[in-house]
């Protein structure tokens, strides 16, 4: 899989309106959109039958990155790798995109969703338990009468074979979806994503993490202010400390340490995308 990933060509980028600006961070070039120009970006590459891969990434996906340079990899390939997270949010903003803003999974699935009456899109989920997959289906046709679910599949937590990989591919490829989610979880799904780009039929897919545990309402989601304050770790922290204590006591002391680094100039990341 890390020899595929890596192989990957980087995009051209040939417009003006193609070209999506990028901003280093520890190495990771993390896209400066806000909401609404990556439900049109999404929209443009349906519409000119691109392949491409999102990476709605947080903190966490960057220190990931620092350790594991086949993610580092997947996410400066990946079509856009979004802020989600206010910390990317500020930081694409200091360096002039004032317009940048979060692009969460959850948020951007809702989007996308919110727009099936209009565009009958085919969706495809591909991730976490059949439970929790079944119940995020059935809230979205709830919240979006007329979406188009092309199918479903809760792959194990295992490593595929070979085999059962390429009957997956073909079992998506058979129901023509137009955006595959992916709700593997980092950095699991950004591997599977640049690994699998090309090789399945959409326009785009779509790595969201947590997002099918938030919308099928198996995990609560903090609340709008904390999200836009820059809290919602703690919030997240507080409903899962086992699994989640590492991640945001360690994680976040080490990207706040380097984040200081490359801001004041005392050490530099190389541009790879």
């Amino acid at each position: 899989m890390s020899s595929s990933a890596g192989q990957l060509a980087k995009k051209p980028r040939v417009d003006a309106e193609s070209f999506i600006p990028r901003v280093n961070v520890l190495g990771v070039g993390v896209s400066a959109v806000n909401l609404p120009q990556a439900v049109e970006i999404l929209e443009r590459w349906r519409a000119e039958a691109r392949r491409e891969y999102v990476c709605c990434t947080p903190v966490h996906g960057l220190m990931e990155a620092q350790r594991d340079p086949e993610v580092r990899r997947a996410l400066n390939r990946s079509g856009l790798t979004t802020e989600d997270g206010m910390p990317l949010v500020w930081w694409c903003q200091r360096s002039g995109y004032s317009n940048a803003s979060r692009v969460c999974g959850t948020d951007l699935l809702r989007a996308m969703c919110e727009r099936s009456p209009q565009r009958p899109h085919r969706h495809y989920f591909y991730g976490a338990s059949p439970s929790v997959v079944e119940a995020l289906i059935s809230r979205l046709k709830q919240s979006y009468p007329g979406l188009v679910v092309a199918g479903h599949r809760s792959p194990p937590f295992r490593p595929l074979t070979p085999e059962e990989d390429a009957a997956d591919i073909q079992a998506i490829n058979e129901t023509n979806p137009d955006f595959v989610w992916v709700g593997l979880g980092m950095p699991k799904q950004e591997k599977w994503m640049a690994e699998h780009v090309g090789k399945i039929q959409a326009a785009a897919l779509l790595g969201v993490g947590a997002a099918f545990d938030f919308i099928a309402g198996t995990k609560p989601r903090a609340p709008l202010w904390m999200q836009r304050s820059g809290f919602e770790w703690l919030f997240r922290l507080m409903t899962e400390p086992r699994r989640l204590a590492r991640r945001y006591f360690v994680y976040n002391s080490v990207f706040v340490a380097r984040a200081l680094q490359q801001l004041s100039g005392w050490k530099s990341y190389a541009q790879d995308w």
